[in-house]
């Protein structure tokens, strides 16, 4: 089972990997009913920011806000190949993965509030999303802290021989990180079950990748350890849910870890209120061109003959299930000041 790959050139970005001539993929085995799931899905993300927005130029969120808005496709393809219990971390643009991986959205957009029924009770904001029930080990606001994690819970799940894999999401910045090359060094010595996926989008921060990596491609980094690495495109979810389920299968196999750079690109600035005068509206407009929403919904069209209908109604219940958790979050009660201590100490 070989990855899907795109012969084409990203603007901004390499190219991506050769394709292979095999023919059988993973997702080749995905009904319908699943590629409506991971389109919904994507839905729900993208509107799920697009309102938080709205609410944080409204002033009802508050701190710092980093949308994921256009890279949807690396979080719903890479979480739709993991099984339900498998372990994950993100970062603190990670509200799209958190998503994908089936976190309550009432309870997310709590969070972004600041309200006691929020996923963190209100105390972690947009940057700390954690939900153990569904896997997820917490979004990481300090950068490349969340692939050391990643794969403390890839050795527990080898100890315990529990069949479960860790993912760690983690973008181009991370990968200068101290912590991270010497997890990459660990993780391949021990062969763990762990999928570390680099959400390349060409920007750490506001600083362009080609002046803090000497490599033309990130996955050349992974593979100095030895690590097998493949380069995909981010905005097809099924190149990335592809290179998600042979990674997990290896890792399962005791194969150890694998290492996928997922070429995509956020729509916003870094943060809401970022100048964005590190790059131009050419290239944003660009990597438009390629959105991965629209791209899966050409394919369901044009392979599946998914109907404007059909799709009208994903918007209108992904419309009403944001808009329920606006509500939501909005009538819920806010932390007390007596609560400030509580699961701060064991």
């Amino acid at each position: 089972m070989t990855p899907r790959r795109s012969e084409s050139k990203p603007a901004g970005g390499q190219p991506f990997a050769a394709p292979v001539n095999d023919p059988v993929r993973p997702s080749d085995a995905l009904t319908l009913e699943q590629l409506l799931a991971m389109y919904e899905r994507m839905k729900l993300i993208r509107a799920f920011e697009e309102a938080v927005v709205q609410l944080y130029v409204a002033g009802e969120v508050r701190g710092s806000f980093h949308p994921s808005i256009g890279q949807e496709a690396t979080a719903v393809g890479g979480c739709f190949a993991l099984a339900p219990d498998d372990y994950m971390t993100c970062t603190y643009r990670g509200h799209n993965a958190c998503i994908a991986k089936g976190i309550d959205v009432n309870a997310a957009m709590a969070e972004m509030l600041g309200k006691r029924a929020g996923v963190s009770k209100g105390k972690g904001g947009s940057m700390h999303w954690t939900e153990p029930a569904i896997g997820l080990l917490g979004e990481n606001a300090i950068v490349g802290a969340g692939v050391p994690i990643a794969a403390g819970a890839a050795l527990t799940a080898q100890l315990d021989r529990s069949g479960r894999v860790a993912l760690a999401y983690f973008g181009d910045g991370a990968i200068n990180q101290g912590m991270f090359l010497e997890t990459l060094n660990l993780a391949q010595l021990w062969k763990l079950p762990l999928i570390l996926v680099c959400e390349n989008n060409l920007y750490a921060e506001m600083t362009p990748l080609d002046r803090s990596n000497p490599h033309q491609s990130i996955a050349e980094r992974a593979a100095g350890f030895a690590m097998r690495a493949v380069t995909v495109d981010g905005n097809d979810v099924l190149a990335m849910y592809d290179a998600v389920a042979e990674a997990r299968a290896r890792a399962l196999a005791g194969e150890g870890p694998t290492f996928i750079e997922a070429l995509t690109y956020r729509y916003l600035g870094h943060m809401i209120g970022d100048p964005e005068t590190y790059r131009t509206k050419e290239e944003v407009a660009e990597w438009k061109k390629r959105d991965p929403i629209a791209r899966l919904r050409q394919h369901l069209f044009e392979k599946h003959g998914v109907s404007e209908g059909q799709f009208a109604a994903i918007d209108e219940r992904v419309a009403q299930r944001v808009a329920d958790a606006v509500a939501f979050a909005k009538q819920a009660a806010l932390p007390t000041p007596d609560e400030v201590w509580d699961d701060v100490w064991a």
